[in-house]
């Protein structure tokens, strides 16, 4: 579990192919990782299956993660968010982020508004029913509240703002991320749950 409050921002350092899974080395920042831990790249929770004393970690990442996430697309070199798992004596900052990936956002637009940025994404349809303005929603890992929220147009997306103060914009990649970047989105959890339980209430 993570609050979406990034810690670093790390580099990718290698990249190997294992079959239809990738493993990736990243410069983390991070000097005590464990074997085994969790810790959220981009968003996405994944396990550290070796590392060193310079935080040089490798974290094995599934095909179905592949597919799900833009982890598929980071090159050697690429900046990533990474935030390790909360614990029980943590201050919850953000929000409750599982590191599981409900779809992807793109990118459209990054307009500086004096000191903090403006930005526009695209988000798949089927999401529109767990974002409402004023909630949450982790992107790329960030806990981030949404501005504004739009309606699905007849490309199947829909348009969410959200604000960038100076802090997140120098400690995340958001400042590396070009117009038209896949951008992992993670809905709220709560929200899921709610409407689950309500679905055979709803008319359809």
């Amino acid at each position: 579990m993570f609050s979406g409050i990034i810690e670093h921002v790390g580099r990718v350092e290698d990249i190997a192919t294992v079959g239809a899974a990738r493993r990736l080395a990243l410069a983390t920042g991070f000097a005590d990782l464990t074997l085994g831990e969790s810790v959220a790249v981009n968003g996405v929770c994944l396990t550290v299956v070796s590392h060193d004393a310079e935080g040089l970690a490798d974290f094995f990442v599934s095909p179905e993660t592949l597919e799900r996430s833009n982890l598929a697309l980071v090159d050697v070199g690429a900046f990533v968010n990474l935030e390790r798992s909360v614990t029980l004596a943590t201050r919850l900052s953000g929000h409750l982020v599982q590191g599981h990936v409900d779809g992807k956002a793109r990118l459209s637009s990054v307009e500086n508004d004096g000191e903090s940025w403006r930005v526009e994404l695209t988000l798949p349809a089927d999401l529109r029913a767990f974002c409402v303005t004023k909630g949450s929603i982790a992107l790329n890992g960030v806990s981030l509240t949404l501005n504004a929220v739009g309606e699905p147009g007849a490309d199947r997306r829909f348009v969410v703002a959200i604000t960038l103060i100076p802090h997140t914009w120098a400690h995340t990649n958001f400042q590396h991320a070009a117009i038209g970047a896949e951008i992992n989105v993670e809905v709220d959890i709560l929200a899921k749950y709610v409407e689950q339980l309500c679905r055979a209430y709803l008319k359809p």
